[in-house]
């Protein structure tokens, strides 16, 4: 019987929390900058585009998933994949609609 052991932590240097803290920043200002922008259908693609690109640098950085177990990054990733296609089948039905034909 093995014995288990203890995985490396790894630590992450505040220029790295400062750099991701200021990317968040500038992806809400460009989530605001879009919301004002008339792009039609494709404004709900660009918000949750968006969203998409904030949320996988929280699960990387904030939650430690960049320096995890590849099984853990699997876990992640398949959860993530699944929310993307989740997302996608909405949006499809959502673009698909005949607006004002009803």
């Amino acid at each position: 019987m093995s014995t288990p052991t203890e995985h490396e932590h790894h630590v992450v240097g505040p220029k790295t929390y400062g750099a991701i803290l200021a990317a968040l920043l500038v992806l809400t200002a460009t989530t605001t900058g879009v919301a004002y922008l008339d792009m039609g259908v494709f404004n709900p693609i660009a918000a949750l585009g968006i969203a998409c690109l904030k949320a996988v640098l929280v699960i990387l950085f904030f939650m430690h998933i960049r320096y995890s177990s590849k099984l853990m990054m699997l876990t992640v990733g398949a959860g993530f994949f699944t929310f993307i296609v989740l997302i996608t089948m909405t949006l499809s039905d959502y673009i698909s609609r005949n607006w004002g034909l009803w």
